[in-house]
């Protein structure tokens, strides 16, 4: 270890010696504006050392989208036909001539890079922050969020050399901000018991829903069935970050009081990355990954469920976000559905690393796996609620290329009022949802004009039950609330439906979006009242047909299925 430390030491200190070979250099992103709730605290350490990526120009990412349209597409004649791993790395693959001149300019500095995803579109670096500075034109300084105590080491601005421009998608971290708010959803312990799981009927949802949801609550109202999945190779991966393990016994507990009709000893298995574990010591037991474990198992009754951790390890400084999906990217055999329910503020990330984390999920969908997203628990502030003017979307759900699964809440639904929604800044509106979106707009006027960007992605796509959610975390039952609830809850019915669709011979339904805005519109419980207030407004209104609070509505399930049936 003595003999290690002193090696990297010995290295840093020669990448701190050697000159910056100087190049014309351009401007390549900049920010203009910090992020609300963040303060510069001055001149990041000029030795601190930065774990650094490099997005390479990918060779044919508008190709990967076509493919990707076509796939997803009911009524095309590839609709179904998904792309394997080396088609899809094709595409993006960048070219020889991209990779010999990155690193080339990092070899006349002294750096050596690593290759950091399947394809070859990113590569790892590490650089002391004072290299980084005369490497890029940057002025790295810290930031700290006045509310979480977050820190992020920015700099406002950063150039690379101008023959480069044509090869370089972005640098990072450069003008991007770590996510404050990496928390659980909210855990409440009722004084009275909770709801059993006793005198329920398929054809009706019982009086104690209205006050607790529990697995079969969202049997009865989504007409969920108990019948097990038979096709063992269509599983569901639950992504899992900062440190929230999933508890066997806390799963064990929950199948006995609300799943008694499968055994107690269901579980989940578990895969890990960036130094990633899942240690069962009840006191760690995560709320959040003991919810999604919880209401996946609990709800997708039969379906092989993958709880995949992501440790402190991660050299993204995305929280592992970018790691995750590289992780599942090299896998011969990918989750069918992935449900992951962390997210950020859109303006914290820049749009450059926004479009190339979309672009991972763009591969991933394209090899036909389902990625949903929680959208978001801030109302139309994103992930605050009173400092914003203008509405603050959320990332990644304004990626048009994963599903955002928004919240309600009672019996009969009504939409939550921390449900997420909106309009992306960064990202344009997609076809598929033209038309929904533009006769919301129609009915919505003036309303809120100015606060939001109307030919941005809208979001979210579709919503679920998301606020009393019964669960069981460290031994104590109690409730919990979130559009963290419904994310899990809504894969799981996608899980089912493809493992109906497997048992037939079909294909899984892969990317899901043009499916839902399409065929299966029709299929959804349309909500129709509440809003989503944020940044001292009410929000958007929920009305009929889709609106930025409930998206389509929450799903029925034999309808949704008969729809997928007939594609």
């Amino acid at each position: 270890m003595v003999a290690t430390g002193l090696f990297l030491a010995s290295l840093i200190a020669l990448t701190l010696g050697n000159p910056v070979t100087r190049r014309a250099m351009t401007v390549h992103e900049s920010r203009s504006e910090v992020p609300e709730g963040f303060v510069k605290q001055g001149s990041a350490p000029a030795d601190t050392v930065l774990n650094m990526r490099i997005a390479l120009k990918q060779f044919d990412p508008a190709g990967l989208e076509d493919a990707l349209m076509a796939v997803s597409t009911p009524g095309n004649a590839r609709f179904g036909k998904h792309l394997t791993k080396d088609q899809v790395e094709a595409f993006v693959a960048p070219t020889k001539d991209t990779v010999d001149a990155v690193t080339a300019f990092f070899e006349e500095n002294g750096i050596s890079t690593k290759t950091a995803s399947p394809a070859g579109d990113w590569l790892s670096f590490s650089v002391p922050i004072s290299k980084a500075n005369e490497l890029f034109d940057a002025d790295f300084n810290v930031f700290k969020h006045e509310d979480t105590g977050s820190e992020s080491i920015v700099t406002m601005a950063y150039s690379v050399p101008s023959d480069l421009t044509q090869h370089i998608e972005l640098v990072h971290p450069t003008i991007s901000f770590n996510n404050p708010f990496g928390v659980a959803p909210t855990f409440s312990i009722p004084a009275k018991p909770l709801a059993s799981a006793t005198n329920l009927t398929s054809d009706a949802v019982p009086a104690s829903c209205s006050s607790t949801i529990t697995p079969a609550c969202i049997q009865a109202l989504y007409g969920v069935p108990t019948t097990p999945a038979t096709v063992k190779s269509n599983t569901l991966g639950v992504a899992g970050f900062i440190d929230q393990f999933a508890n066997d016994a806390d799963l064990k507990s929950f199948l006995t009081k609300l799943r008694t009709d499968i055994p107690s000893s269901t579980t989940f298995t578990t895969q890990t990355l960036d130094g990633g574990s899942n240690p069962q010591t009840l006191s760690e037991a995560g709320l959040e990954a003991d919810l999604d474990t919880q209401y996946t198992v609990g709800i997708a009754t039969g379906v092989p469920v993958i709880f995949i951790s992501a440790g402190e390890q991660n050299k993204d400084n995305l929280g592992g976000f970018l790691d995750m999906i590289n992780f599942l990217l090299a896998e011969s055999a990918p989750p069918q559905v992935l449900t992951t329910s962390y997210g950020q503020n859109e303006n914290t990330v820049s749009s450059s690393l926004a479009n190339s984390l979309c672009n991972a999920y763009m591969q991933l969908g394209a090899r036909g796996t389902s990625i949903l997203f929680s959208s978001g628990d801030g109302g139309v502030a994103g992930s605050q609620t009173t400092r914003c003017t203008t509405f603050l979307p959320t990332f990644p759900s304004g990626c048009p290329f994963m599903t955002s699964v928004g919240a309600t809440t009672g019996v009969p639904e009504t939409s939550a009022t921390f449900s997420s929604g909106g309009f992306s800044n960064i990202f344009k509106q997609p076809t598929y949802q033209s038309a929904a979106v533009s006769a919301y707009l129609t009915k919505l006027g003036n309303t809120n004009a100015g606060k939001f960007t109307p030919t941005g992605r809208a979001f979210p796509d579709i919503a679920a039950q998301g606020e009393n959610v019964e669960i069981v975390n460290a031994g104590e039952t109690g409730l919990v609330a979130g559009t963290s609830c419904s994310s899990p809850i809504f894969a799981s019915i996608i899980a089912l439906i493809n493992d109906r669709l497997a048992a037939a011979g079909k294909a899984p339904l892969g990317f899901l979006n043009p499916f839902l805005y399409g065929a299966a519109a029709s299929t959804f419980t349309d909500i129709t009242t509440g809003n989503n207030p944020g940044c001292n407004t009410n929000g958007f209104p929920a009305e009929a047909g889709w609106d930025p609070v409930t998206g389509l509505g929450t799903p029925n399930f034999a309808k949704l299925l008969a729809a997928a049936q007939a594609l």
